[in-house]
């Protein structure tokens, strides 16, 4: 017995000792930097189960297939196996990163604090007129969501409320809403919500006159409406189950949606659908859209139950895009080897390309990116090395272009639904300049200055100044660089530098101002945006040259830029960050097993990893239409590209730079196992002791969190993830 108690007494002691051993590591931990916190505490180890993926008599083994939930075993409100295992990991994960960045917890706070600070918390944006109305959406003091309003004819009228968002958010830990569109005869509101931030969009009808919500709800959707002239039906998309809009339906206001009747059905995978009203409101056209075929039908808007009209058969590398004046349609096309595009006519009978006669013709150092049509003026978005510049064309007269007094800057054309007017609404912004609207004379060739974005705190635009760099790409082509900074800056290669890119789907990342990215410039960081091939900035080409078969001049650019920032001492190796997300967040994963040597850090933002098995798998939302992007690896050139850059399919037992990793659990563009999978492999094969983390939202999908605050604290966990690569603690 005395035996027993003695060890029972030593039991205690050796317990107490172990827990006192735990508080002081905790408490060192808690006052450590991430590295020294990657090294104390052990990471998340995935289970592993084999899979074999065979194709092309080529087998791939992927330990973490088992990572892919279907939807149906997201919703589901009983769990399988399969699925505690996942949201165990997912736990797993994220509770690695609150522990490992527990002692930039105040200091995340403080600096989401701090970037909120800057939003200006009752605001409004200037009013547009639409059919009578002038339309209003402002924002309360600490709402996270918008308030949309409306009056009648003159600004002074009173104020009518269409929808308060906050209170529809209310109860849901997401919400989205968009799509906002009012009957011609101004009595009914239509719009679309997302509660699961899946993008499935329910559409809602509301009673003008009484405020009443009518019983009309049609699930399943884009989330918009377009309406015909009679006031009464509505023309809208629904998706299939790989969230693909694949159908136009008709509905009738007081009817069943279930009775909606099917309009077009659109059935080659590779092609989504949708449908718009011509800004003459005379005609209602469907649209089918892939990557590199386009093509359109219409009727007349005052006759929803005639049969649509095709405009111009598809044809396989044929692009265009239509809309409407008076006798003729105009469209935006490559017709002809217009790589360029330029803008043709034709009368409202003879549709078909053979009666296609050139308006603007096709150059080959300007990429025509746009036209708006007003009753005097033909309005064109021209890309002139690299910059959008605005052409006014009037119909009567001589055509010139808008004058802004900055060589770097993105400018675009906003709400401009009034069709007889001499004003055009333009957005503008650049790097140093927050968004700005302005109408702009036509006539008089005068811009008026209707709203800049306020930056509370003592913002003033000429404390930083920007640069527009060129790099040398390995082929000699010349990679545009945009980039900011606090004034005061040396080129002494001391100065971090957070270098951001895309570089796909033509999408042109152009320099824009940011407010929250004052937190990285004001503590000595520079932001530069390497404007890669597969973006769209200079020309056509641009985009060519960064897709299929050429994809890997988007990460050789990506590379050279990063070089030359370094080369010419606008930073150096150790304070040299990459971030990018989405098809970026693949570019993260392929420069990271290019040159892993050129970063300290990396922030890959719901990066596509897994190329080559999201691409084989057809039920995947969005899969079927970017073969026209990356290629289908179902023919093996294809495939043997795609394996030799796919991010997941490249991890090499090496040392990698510090990677934070985010997704969102109803993520529909990039699936969470995506990422989740990269994280799971990338650990068990680098060779390094840098922090590997990986952040989950369990409540967002693509776009991150909603409303104009919350996102911010991602934005937050992000930039302090930055700051304590550097010691910055403050």
């Amino acid at each position: 017995m005395k035996n027993l108690i003695a060890f029972i007494i030593l039991v205690a002691i050796f317990s107490c000792k172990n827990q006192d051993n735990k508080n002081q590591n905790t408490q060192k931990s808690d006052q450590s930097t991430l590295y020294e916190k990657t090294l104390l505490l052990e990471a998340p180890v995935a289970k592993v189960i084999e899979s074999k993926l065979q194709k092309h008599g080529d087998t791939r083994i992927d330990n973490y297939y088992w990572m892919k939930l279907s939807d149906a075993q997201k919703e589901a409100k009983e769990q399988d196996q399969q699925t505690k295992d996942v949201l165990d990991y997912l736990k797993a994960e994220n509770d690695y990163l609150d522990t490992v960045m527990s002692h930039t917890k105040d200091f995340q706070a403080s600096l989401y604090t701090e970037i909120v600070s800057r939003i200006k918390q009752t605001d409004m944006s200037v009013p547009y007129k639409d059919n009578g109305y002038f339309y209003i959406t402002k924002y309360d003091d600490g709402k996270e969501y918008p308030i949309i309003s409306r009056k009648k004819e003159i600004i002074e009228a009173p104020e009518e409320i269409l929808v308060d968002e906050n209170e529809r958010a209310e109860g849901h830990k997401y919400y989205a809403s968009g799509g906002y569109n009012v009957s011609p005869n101004n009595k009914i509101l239509a719009f679309g919500e997302d509660v699961l931030s899946r993008r499935k969009y329910t559409i809602r009808f509301k009673d003008l006159a009484t405020g009443a919500f009518l019983k009309d709800e049609i699930l399943n959707t884009e989330g918009s409406v377009t309406w015909a002239n009679d006031n009464q039906t509505v023309f809208y998309s629904i998706k299939d189950e790989a969230l693909r809009s694949f159908k136009i339906m008709k509905h009738v206001i007081g009817t069943d949606p279930k009775s909606d009747k099917e309009v077009f059905h659109e059935k080659d995978e590779s092609f989504s659908t949708f449908v718009y009203k011509t800004k003459s409101n005379k005609f209602i056209v469907i649209g089918s859209y892939a990557t590199l075929s386009q093509e359109f039908r219409f009727l007349d808007g005052s006759k929803p139950d005639d049969s649509f009209a095709v405009f111009q058969a598809r044809e396989a590398g044929l692009e265009y895009s239509i809309d409407h004046y008076e006798d003729k349609w105009f469209i935006r096309t490559n017709k002809d080897g217009a790589k360029n595009f330029k803008i043709m006519s034709t009368s409202l009978s003879k549709t078909s390309k053979e009666h296609w006669k050139d308006f603007v013709e096709h150059r080959a150092d300007v990429l025509i990116e746009g036209f708006e049509i007003f009753k005097k003026y033909f309005v064109l978005s021209e890309r002139v090395k690299g910059i959008v510049q605005i052409k006014i064309m009037p119909w009567e007269g001589q055509p010139h272009t808008i004058d802004f007094g900055q060589d770097a800057y993105t400018v675009y054309t906003m709400n401009n639904n009034d069709f007889d007017t001499d004003l055009l609404r333009l957005g503008f912004t650049s790097m140093t300049t927050p968004s700005t609207t302005y109408d702009y004379h036509m006539s008089d060739k005068k811009l008026t200055l209707l709203k800049q974005q306020e930056v509370i705190g003592g913002f003033k635009e000429g404390d930083y100044a920007s640069e527009r760099l060129f790099a040398k790409a390995k082929d000699g082509k010349e990679i545009p660089i945009s980039l900011v900074y606090k004034k005061g800056f040396k080129k002494n290669g001391q100065a971090p530098l957070l270098l951001y890119a895309y570089g796909s789907y033509g999408y042109s990342s152009d320099p824009n101002f940011s407010s929250d990215r004052l937190s990285l410039l004001d503590r000595g960081f520079t932001f530069a945006i390497a404007h890669i091939r597969g973006g769209q900035e200079m020309g056509r080409d641009w985009y060519e040259d960064g897709k299929f078969l050429k994809k890997k001049n988007s990460f050789t650019d990506y590379i050279a830029c990063a070089e030359f920032l370094i080369e010419n001492k606008y930073t150096i190796k150790d304070k040299l960050f990459a971030q990018g997300g989405s098809a970026g967040g693949l570019l993260m994963g392929a420069v990271a097993n290019m040159a892993p040597q050129l970063f300290k850090g990396m922030i890959a933002q719901v990066p596509f990893m897994d190329v080559i098995t999201t691409m084989l798998d057809e039920s995947i939302p969005l899969t079927t239409g970017e073969f026209q992007e990356w290629g289908n690896p179902k023919d093996k050139k294809f495939y043997d590209y795609m394996k030799s850059y796919s991010p997941y399919d490249n991890i090499e037992k090496k040392d990698y730079p510090a990677m934070l990793v985010t997704t969102g659990f109803w993520d529909s563009q990039v699936q969470y196992w995506e990422p989740a999978k990269y994280v799971a492999k990338l650990r068990t094969m680098k060779t390094d002791k840098n922090p590997l983390l990986l952040y989950c939202n369990m409540n967002t999908g693509h776009g991150g969190a909603s409303g104009r605050f919350q996102i911010y604290k991602e934005t937050a966990l992000e930039y302090a993830f930055l700051f304590d690569l550097m010691s910055i603690k403050k």
